[in-house]
């Protein structure tokens, strides 16, 4: 049975941040703390989380609801951050501004060794405090290019669900708040805890990949004029077979112009793209209809069933069968 102190595992509350990823972490952790003491793991509590943030008083987070709030203090066993109200990467610089002291308390205490952690855009006030050079992190795929970009010495795995690099651990969009907590409880409390805990509060206790759920056009939807043409060109031919001249002359440059521009724009080829965009299309009509995967090969211009079906696990880290069985919804 264990039984030294709990863990002190505190939530920082700022200005602007998702009040559920405060409490996706709080409550999870309460519900482990039961099924500790009832499987008799721990006498007593094994976490002791408390809500934490530069001014011990109400917090306006996201939406303008006030969450109650200790002093922040150093004296932790994890720092989790949460997430924040993100709309576009436009508005990050002003943003990340408002939380100077946020990020110089989290270089004070990952100074002092507290291990820290982060859910989803969390990972840019990490960036701030100077915790993600020369790590491996991960944060939504939607502002994953970004993270890469204000942060060049740090590798951004854009597939990832979670990432734990020594005392930094970052992870995905909004729900892998979850996926945070468990961690957490399979760490300090062990499998069975964390099994049980997975079980009660049906919540995933094994997801590593947020590939399957990346919608390319969204992430193809911003960037440069030039590389947002080509792309849209490409999408509305998607069943027609790759053709790098043609394509170069309905824009009226030359083919190592069109490669060159398009690469300095997206930092990849058009022909990468193009294999992003038919899987992308194919795991809507998975979504969306019956259609058996020769067929929708055929619609999305691919006629070797072994190539695509690489592609597609390469890509969504499942098989297309699996994809729909997890992601087609019916009727009840």
């Amino acid at each position: 049975m264990r039984a030294e102190r709990p863990i002190r595992i505190g939530v920082m509350a700022y200005e602007g941040c998702f009040g559920a990823e405060i409490f996706g972490i709080t409550d999870l952790l309460r519900i482990a703390n039961h099924v500790a003491r009832r499987s008799d793991v721990a006498a007593g509590d094994v976490f002791e989380v408390s809500v934490v943030a530069r001014r011990g008083a109400l917090v306006r987070v996201a939406g303008g609801i006030s969450v109650g709030a200790r002093q922040w203090h150093p004296g932790l066993d994890t720092l989790v951050v949460p997430g924040f109200e993100l709309a576009s990467a436009e508005g990050l610089t002003g943003s990340l501004a408002r939380w100077r002291q946020e990020t110089s308390f989290l270089s004070l205490v990952a100074a002092r060794g507290v291990p820290v952690a982060s859910v989803c855009v969390g990972a840019f006030l990490l960036g701030e405090a100077g915790l993600l050079d020369g790590r491996t992190v991960t944060t939504s795929w939607l502002f994953a290019r970004e993270l890469a970009a204000r942060h060049p010495r740090a590798t951004v795995d854009a597939d990832a669900m979670m990432v734990a690099d020594g005392n930094v651990t970052t992870t995905a969009a909004f729900s892998t708040v979850h996926d945070l907590a468990m961690h957490l409880v399979t760490r300090y409390a062990g499998d069975q805890v964390a099994r049980s805990t997975s079980r009660i509060g049906l919540v995933p206790d094994n997801r590593d990949s947020q590939a399957a759920y990346v919608d390319r056009e969204v992430i193809a939807s911003t960037g440069p004029r030039f590389a947002r043409s080509v792309q849209r060109w490409l999408v509305d031919r998607l069943e027609q077979p790759y053709d790098l001249p043609a394509m170069s002359r309905a824009f009226e440059v030359s083919p190592r112009t069109m490669l060159r521009r398009f690469a300095l724009e997206t930092g990849r080829t058009p022909l990468e793209f193009l294999r992003e965009a038919r899987v992308n299309a194919a795991t809507r009509l998975l979504e969306s209809t019956d259609w058996r995967v020769p067929e929708i090969m055929e619609r999305i211009g691919y006629v070797d069933p072994s190539s695509f079906r690489r592609l597609f696990a390469r890509q969504t880290g499942m098989t297309p069968g699996a994809y729909r069985r997890q992601f087609t919804r019916t009727a009840r």
